[in-house]
């Protein structure tokens, strides 16, 4: 166990990846994707939340849907900030890739398991957010797996 916490925690935080290098490439995806879904709700004039969160806002009040865009645009500052240290990690620092997938798991767990029963958004459908989080979670445990694995594949090798 103390293995697998040094390599979420390096005590040198460099460019180097010793996990197996489809984690890594996963990840570049994944900060694409972070990215990109980050502008949409920064830009789009409902801030994505009827366009594709299917969250019905013409039956809201003025106040209510402008709300609702309001706290979408500000996840999409988050997702953007988010989604540059993911970028900052992947060119300079992937030595915390592993850290990165860590946290995904977190966000993504409390997005899928959380979030549904403790602070449910109405919605006309099933949103693609919705839709995606436990697929995250399991994709992104397996990802660190294929991390810690190529970590002490390569580890072995030195000694």
């Amino acid at each position: 166990m103390k293995d697998v916490i040094s390599i979420i925690f390096p005590k040198q935080i460099d460019n180097q990846f010793k996990g197996y290098k489809i984690a890594l490439y996963a990840f570049y995806l994944l900060t694409a994707v972070t990215l990109w879904r980050s502008q949409h709700h920064l830009f789009a004039p409902d801030g994505g939340a009827q366009t594709i969160a299917s969250i019905p806002l013409d039956t809201f009040t003025a106040q209510g849907s402008q709300a609702v865009i309001g706290v979408f645009g500000l996840w999409g500052l988050s997702q953007l900030i988010i989604g540059i240290i993911y970028l900052l990690v992947a060119l300079r620092y992937r030595a915390m890739v592993p850290l990165m997938y860590v946290l995904m798991i977190v966000e993504y767990s409390f997005r899928a398991f959380y979030f549904p029963v403790a602070k449910s958004i109405p919605t006309t459908g099933i949103a693609p957010g919705a839709a995606i989080n436990l697929p995250f979670v399991l994709f992104s445990v397996i990802m660190l797996i294929f991390i810690v694995v190529g970590h002490w594949k390569n580890e072995s090798q030195i000694e």
